[in-house]
């Protein structure tokens, strides 16, 4: 696991580190001591803990004037146990929703499973982006099996159009527009 790393070809564009706004400001990174794990096993230092002992994310992108942040998940999504979804919600989603967040790109190709519980923390963030939407890119199938068992497809988009294989040689910008557009076709249909 520690040699996942989150994407770094965006940090020209945006360091969430450098972001004032961020909870994250100021975080220096250690690169010589691992000291991070998900269930016994290291991470790269680069993932930011937020709450849970099994999922670490990346913020790395955040447009303020344009509402959107793009944010990569790494570990087990595990809201059976841990109540994942709960401190992604109160400890990320809540932090950036009062900065004019309303859209939301999550990135989850390396979340290697998912647990699981009831869906009040999905239902309560979708009614906090009223204007906006939640949209999962590159989730295992397993994973997005599993998320839809426990009703999460009701508030999350993802699967189709949006698993953008190359996204990691788009523009932040770019990538939001398109998955903007693919959402956008979705809501029409409906």
């Amino acid at each position: 696991m520690h040699t996942i790393e989150p994407h770094y070809g965006w940090l020209k564009y945006y360091n969430v580190a450098e972001d004032g706004n961020s909870p994250y400001d100021g975080k220096n990174y250690n690169f010589d001591l691992y000291s991070e794990t998900i269930y016994g096993y290291y991470i790269d230092p680069h993932w930011d803990f937020m709450g849970s002992e099994t999922l670490y994310i990346k913020v790395l992108y955040t447009d303020y004037e344009r509402g959107f942040i793009i944010i990569e998940f790494i570990g087990e999504w595990n809201d059976a146990l841990n109540n994942d979804i709960m401190h992604l919600k109160r400890n990320i989603v809540d932090h950036f929703n009062p900065l004019g967040i309303q859209k939301y790109i999550l990135i989850g190709e390396n979340v290697l499973n998912f647990h699981g519980s009831d869906d009040s923390y999905y239902e309560e963030w979708f009614e906090d982006v009223e204007d906006g939407w939640i949209c999962g890119i590159n989730f295992r199938d397993f994973v997005t099996a599993e998320m839809t068992i426990y009703n999460i497809d009701s508030y999350l988009n993802f699967g189709g159009d949006l698993d953008i294989e190359n996204w990691r040689t788009m523009t932040p910008q770019f990538l939001f527009e398109k998955i903007d557009l693919i959402i956008s076709r979705r809501i029409d249909l409906i």
